[in-house]
């Protein structure tokens, strides 16, 4: 019943958010690329990143509040569970030698991941009938939160205070589609390789699937240790309207280029977000998923999160029921497959903050095989 409980909660959290009733150094990060819009809450040993700006929160029965023993998470005025929140980063407090602002460089996520957008622009962003409904590039961008261009030094520069001065200890870069080609892979790949030769940290990137599968080899001979090909939905109808211009590359072709990244990085070292809430039925997700396990990606499961400032801002997020259902089934899919988010070597699925993926993978062990028992122990 515990675990049940300790689920629920974390579901809860990440799809209905929670009021910030408290007075809080920083309430996090407002647009970008990622899940954006919340800030980490810790709670036990855990980091989860839950909403906390968009318009739904205001309806949300969790709150944060202040009790004697410190913060606690309240559900209708009743405390739920103590929570704790990650201190700022020291980094943040340094800039470059030229002067910008470690901070609008690269940001810390959960407790221990660092996360820049190499590249703040994006062409889908450019045209409103390409863009990606959800997504918030170019938010932080006008807010004049970071750069538009992060340069291979730079990025070695903050990786290496961020090691030094936090303890960070996997760094994933992701970054807006610059071209038709290539995607941005091959700068990515000049990041990776000016990271790796300032800092021994494992790096994950993140990008569209490139028009030529070689330069995968390309961006792994720099050093990249994981990778995120992110569909974000199977359901091609559901992807015209929600991501247009993504849209336009095949799921065929990103299964090929998933493919060809697992020959390449390794099985659990590929994932792909897939995004519920989209209007794709969990029917879909659920088999899309499984397609996804069976070539060895990790299907980073998350709800969709409504950004302020984008197409889907006053969009409801998914119920609790439909959550729970998909996290359950990607969870025992997973570990038939004797794959875990723990295995990754870097990047979102290593981190799992934004994900319920890791509470239901930690489930008490079932009786489905020996295989299962193996890997979990």
């Amino acid at each position: 019943m515990e675990s049940e409980i300790e689920e629920q909660l974390v579901v809860e959290l990440q799809t209905r958010g929670a009021r910030l009733d408290v007075p809080l150094d920083s309430i996090g990060r407002r647009g970008g690329a990622g899940p954006t819009d919340d800030k980490a809450f810790l709670i036990g040993s855990q980091a989860l990143m839950v909403p906390t700006m968009a318009p739904s929160v205001a309806t949300s029965p969790y709150s944060v509040v202040e009790s004697s023993a410190g913060y606690v998470i309240s559900r209708d005025g009743m405390p739920v569970a103590p929570v704790a929140f990650p201190r700022r980063p020291r980094f943040h407090d340094f800039s470059t030698s030229d002067g910008v602002p470690y901070s609008h460089l690269a940001v810390l996520h959960g407790t221990d991941v660092l996360a820049t957008t190499v590249v703040q622009t994006c062409i889908r962003w450019s045209s409103e009938s390409d863009r990606c409904r959800f997504c918030g590039i170019g938010i932080s961008l006008q807010n004049g939160a970071t750069i538009p261009v992060k340069t291979p030094a730079q990025l070695a520069e903050v990786a290496e205070a961020a090691v030094r001065l936090d303890g960070v200890k996997h760094f994933v870069m992701t970054m807006g589609t610059i071209n038709e080609t290539d995607k941005g892979a091959r700068y990515m790949a000049k990041c990776v390789r000016a990271v790796k030769a300032a800092v021994d940290i494992p790096v994950e990137v993140q990008f569209e699937p490139p028009d030529h599968l070689e330069v995968l080899a390309e961006v792994r001979d720099a050093g990249a240790d994981s990778i995120g090909i992110h569909l974000e939905a199977f359901d091609q109808a559901v992807r015209e309207r929600i991501i247009p211009g993504k849209a336009r590359i095949s799921v065929d072709y990103y299964f090929t280029t998933l493919r060809r990244a697992v020959e390449l990085f390794g099985v659990g070292q590929v994932s792909s977000y897939i995004i519920v809430g989209l209007g794709e039925s969990p029917q879909s997700i659920i088999a899309g998923c499984q397609r996804l396990v069976d070539i060895g990606v990790f299907p980073f499961v998350v709800p969709l999160r409504p950004i302020l400032g984008t197409g889907m801002q006053d969009a409801t997020p998914p119920s609790t029921e439909i959550m729970t259902l998909i996290y359950r089934a990607v969870a025992g899919m997973l570990e038939l497959r004797g794959m875990s988010h723990a295995d990754s070597k870097a990047g979102c699925a290593r981190c799992g903050a934004c994900s319920g993926l890791p509470t239901f993978t930690h489930r008490p062990l079932n009786d489905r095989g020996s295989r299962q028992r193996q890997v979990l122990e």
